[in-house]
């Protein structure tokens, strides 16, 4: 499929709330190796932004219920929930490294623009810090300092070439106090870095 085509498919697929053929259909578009358009880099983020919220919201709500059955004795139905659990997480993972493959083997490699370096290397931050939410141990921590470093080098980009005032940059700061409030359990350093964005 020519990568127009593969354009035009993403498109109709996120009109259809489509969303694993529109990851699809990026995943195509993304691999060409070149320096993809604003609309192109935003149908991307919006692909798997739905793809891994749809997820993200069914851990949170089975891990709550999880706690509920826990806290009340219920052992054979927390037996069941944890292994549903499991088997969200095991899609979470997937779908986090297949977008952080497609990041550092294509779109970091070949973004040539400020913005588009930082857009990047946050989203690299957004989905190490999604695999740390349920990770555990050293895989926690692996998946936190490689989020870190993301959002570091993010900051680092943004900071010279774009504007305070830039959507990318705002988001950023805004995703990455959530990763010092949620991961790093560093709600100070999170009213920090907030702060000095907005």
């Amino acid at each position: 499929m020519g990568y127009e085509d593969a354009v035009y498919l993403a498109k109709l697929a996120e009109q259809a709330e489509r969303y694993e053929e529109m990851v699809e259909n990026m995943k195509i578009v993304a691999s060409a190796d070149k320096e993809l358009s604003v609309e192109e880099r935003n149908l991307l983020s919006v692909a798997y932004k739905n793809v891994i919220g749809a997820r993200r919201a069914s851990w949170r709500i089975v891990t709550s219920i999880e706690q509920k059955e826990e806290s009340k004795g219920n052992e054979s139905q927390v037996a069941l929930i944890k292994e549903y659990r499991q088997k969200i997480e095991t899609e979470l993972a997937k779908i986090c490294e297949d977008i952080l493959d497609v990041l550092d083997k294509h779109l970091i490699a070949s973004a040539e623009t400020g913005e588009s370096k930082v857009f990047y290397h946050k989203m690299k931050g957004d989905y190490h810090r999604y695999l740390a939410e349920f990770a555990l141990g050293d895989k926690r921590k692996t998946s936190a300092d490689k989020s870190l470093e993301a959002y570091k080098n993010a900051t680092e980009v943004a900071q010279t070439d774009l504007a305070p005032t830039h959507p990318i940059r705002l988001g950023l700061a805004l995703n990455f106090s959530v990763f010092y409030y949620e991961i790093l359990n560093s709600p100070d350093q999170a009213c920090h870095l907030a702060k000095q964005a907005f």
